[in-house]
């Protein structure tokens, strides 16, 4: 090489130095606004200052792990292989992960009750556990062998877990002046926006490979599990819990737990409804909309809409539950049964790309709206030395509502006016249910009053 030809092959390295420099420094700064950003959310509000924040950063790397996880799984079991293949292949995973899920669940929120000292390590165990299965099942996505699935049950069940201990912090961690609906609703809408953010990542990486969006998963779950163990202390400690059942009564001759009352029981009852018509509504819309799309759409577009229209109406519902605090959330559950129930008819009645699209954004609404309700009406309803204990246990059971759901969901003929209509017919029997208690209770409240007025 010349002297002239060396100098300018210098210049150049120096150059391209100079601006790669330039452009990690500009990276950094990007991305120490962007924390700074964040950070000013999550800690708004005095969430800062109780420890709230550091639990909405955790719930957004969490859901964003699981958001991952779920498009790598959707990629590999569902959208690359034809629909009869994937309609079977689906049905082994419901059968291997989520039909064990199904007797384990029960178990998960006692067990965690068990060891409340410990839920800072607990959260930190499910975030490592799920750190070692991604990194599994990233070995062995490509060819979605036998070994995928226990591995994916591993994690669906780490996942729950992390939800029951998750709903039973919270409580130790609300700011000054703040109720658990509008925590809970800060909580979900970092959860919704990181989901969808977690979900794009995954679905770019799956034009690589199939196994980088859990190769990803495994260093969001690492980070998680640094998060969970540097929230605070007292999230930890049980000073003045006791457990509790959600039975109506706690009968024997030494009760040991404190019943939750029939308030906190038909809210939750309603909510399983609401929660089986979600899990129904992801197995069935998405087996039927592959094999039958509707509105001349192509299958991933129609389920795309579909998936859109339920997240859009998830936003909606937790941005309007922190209203639900000045309002009966008694009455809200009614309200949103009532509405979901209405969709399902229309759309049982009238099946077409609208209604459907209608049923999807309503059960987003009202699942969001249900729970938040659900949540006041613990806070009001049970003591704070069982709440925690109450959260623990109702988030267990609406995760197997979920997981029932979906098993009808799939095992079900794919013909949405059958499908929509029998949920239909749960949903308004749930909702007589529901009204029917509502009632009740009204009455007992009347005249509970008449017999303290003076005479």
């Amino acid at each position: 090489m010349s002297e002239g030809n060396r100098a300018r092959f210098t210049a150049l390295s120096r150059d391209a130095v100079r601006h790669g420099r330039t452009a990690a420094s500009r990276t950094r700064t990007g991305a120490a606004r962007l924390a700074r950003a964040v950070r000013r959310v999550t800690h708004a509000k005095g969430a800062g200052e109780s420890g709230l924040g550091r639990l909405i950063e955790l719930h957004g790397v969490n859901t964003a792990g699981d958001a991952m996880v779920a498009v790598a799984l959707a990629n590999t079991l569902f959208f690359s292989v034809p629909t009869g293949e994937a309609r079977g292949r689906v049905a082994l995973y419901l059968l291997v992960t989520m039909a064990p899920f199904a007797v384990i669940a029960p178990v998960v929120g006692p067990l965690l009750d068990r060891f409340r000292r410990g839920r800072r390590y607990a959260i930190a165990a499910t975030m490592l556990t799920r750190c070692f299965l991604v990194w599994v099942m990233a070995g062995s996505i490509s060819h979605a062998g036998l070994s995928l699935y226990p591995a994916a049950f591993g994690c669906l069940v780490a996942s729950k877990a992390y939800g029951v201990s998750r709903s039973a912090t919270v409580p130790r961690l609300l700011p000054p002046g703040s109720t658990l609906v509008a925590v809970n609703s800060r909580i979900s809408l970092a959860g919704i926006v990181s989901g969808a953010i977690g979900a794009g990542f995954a679905a770019g990486l799956a034009t690589i490979g199939p196994g980088w969006a859990l190769r990803l998963a495994f260093v969001v779950f690492g980070a998680g599990m640094v998060l969970a163990l540097r929230l605070p202390a007292r999230v930890d400690s049980t000073e003045g819990e006791t457990r509790t059942t959600l039975s109506l009564d706690d009968t024997g001759p030494i009760p040991r737990r404190s019943n939750v009352g029939s308030a906190v029981v038909s809210a939750l009852r309603a909510n399983g409804a609401l929660r089986a018509f979600s899990g129904f509504l992801t197995m069935f819309l998405a087996f039927l909309l592959r094999e039958r799309p509707i509105g001349g759409l192509h299958d991933t577009a129609a389920i795309g809409l579909v998936a859109v229209a339920a997240g859009v109406g998830t936003t909606v519902g937790t941005a309007l539950g922190s209203r639900v605090r000045s309002r009966a959330p008694d009455a809200v559950v009614v309200v949103v049964l009532f509405l979901e129930a209405g969709a399902a008819v229309a759309g049982a009645f009238i099946y077409g790309l609208v209604t459907v699209l209608v049923v999807a954004a309503t059960a987003g609404v009202a699942q969001a709206l249900g729970k938040l309700s659900l949540d006041a009406i613990i806070q009001r309803e049970v003591p704070e030395s069982v709440r925690t204990s109450a959260f623990a246990r109702s988030e267990t059971l609406l995760q197997l509502s979920w997981v029932v759901g979906g098993g009808i969901g799939i095992v079900l003929p794919l013909n949405g006016r059958l499908g929509l209509g029998l949920a239909a017919i749960g949903l308004v029997g749930m909702l007589v249910v529901t009204m029917t208690g509502s009632a009740r209770r009204a009455g007992e409240r009347r005249r509970r009053d008449r017999a303290a007025r003076p005479t």
